[in-house]
């Protein structure tokens, strides 16, 4: 990531000064810096907020409650898992705190999911289907409350900063699906040809 950053400041650089332009990208510079302050103090309070509210919710049995629906979805997405394995109940509430906009809380259990997962794995070090499919999902974040780009939109001085709730929850579940299908498919595809182990890990 840093080569990255690095080759995009030089080209800038190269760019301004090909351009002519290195008077305006010096004074964009500060301008820059200072206005990347600005947002991310107000940025801030809104997620302290917002993060606040959720942890309560978390206290008070939402992600639990939102645990207990979503566990018969994830039992037929994940059939090869058994239901009273340890991975399926981090994969739940990793789902579950994801829903809720929670990455902090999501986190642990996405990592405890795939340790868990591991163990039911008779090739270690080559992912089983379970593994790539938990992943995929885990990488769309389907939300119900976008949190963060709420907080953002209130810190740049959006009037209605939650008037992105449905656009979110309507592109988050998209790409959630579209990564179950292809996770799916690409599993299907795979066995085809005879490669990998079996679904669910089994010989």
């Amino acid at each position: 990531m840093s080569y990255i950053w690095v080759l995009l400041l030089a080209l800038s650089v190269a760019t301004a000064a090909a351009s002519g332009r290195m008077s305006e990208l010096a004074a964009a510079i500060p301008a820059a810096a200072q206005s990347a302050v600005t947002l991310s103090l107000g940025l801030a309070g809104v997620l302290t907020l917002w993060l606040g509210l959720m942890k309560v919710a978390e206290r008070a049995g939402l992600v639990a409650l939102l645990a207990r629906l979503c566990r018969p979805l994830l039992r037929r997405l994940f059939p090869e898992v058994p239901a009273d394995h340890p991975a399926m109940g981090a994969m739940v509430m990793n789902v579950a705190a994801n829903l809720l906009g929670l990455g902090n809380a999501a986190t642990p259990f996405g990592l405890e999911a795939m340790r868990r997962l591991e163990e039911l794995n008779p090739e270690p070090g080559t992912a089983t289907d379970a593994q790539a499919l938990f992943c995929a999902l885990n990488s769309s974040s389907l939300q119900l409350v976008p949190a963060t780009v709420m907080g953002l939109r209130a810190a740049a001085g959006a009037r209605n900063p939650a008037d992105v709730i449905g656009p979110t929850l309507l592109a988050s579940a998209l790409s959630a699906c579209a990564a179950v299908l292809s996770a799916k498919l690409l599993a299907r595809l795979y066995r085809r040809g005879g490669a990998g182990p079996a679904p669910g890990g089994g010989p």
